[in-house]
């Protein structure tokens, strides 16, 4: 399998695809997800200590008041098709991007 594709003006192109954001540095702002057309990463809640609650469904209720902030998450990494979209309108840089010819099949 060749990870270098073709344009249709002839010039190549390695997709870089999404394989990790750092829930550290992530402000959950959900920009990556909107211009993402694939659904790869979704909100996730995380309490006071850290942990990851779960996936948010937007509503008031989720988790019981030990929502402290949500982050951004990498749940469906096969999605991905390396646009690079999402990395273009992360304002903190979180995410961690693999040239496909560095990723095992």
């Amino acid at each position: 399998m060749t990870s270098t594709l073709i344009s249709r003006d002839g010039s190549t192109w390695v997709p870089e695809y999404l394989t990790a954001i750092d829930g550290k540095i992530c402000i959950g702002c959900g920009r990556c997800f909107k211009v993402c057309s694939r659904e790869v990463m979704h909100l996730y809640g995380v309490d006071d200590a850290g942990e990851i609650l779960g996936a948010c469904d937007g509503g008031d209720g989720d988790f019981d008041g030990e929502l402290n902030r949500m982050i951004m998450v990498v749940d469906h990494a096969g999605r991905c098709i390396g646009c690079g979209a999402c990395g273009r309108v992360c304002p903190k840089n979180c995410q961690t991007h693999v040239a496909a010819d560095q990723i095992a099949a």
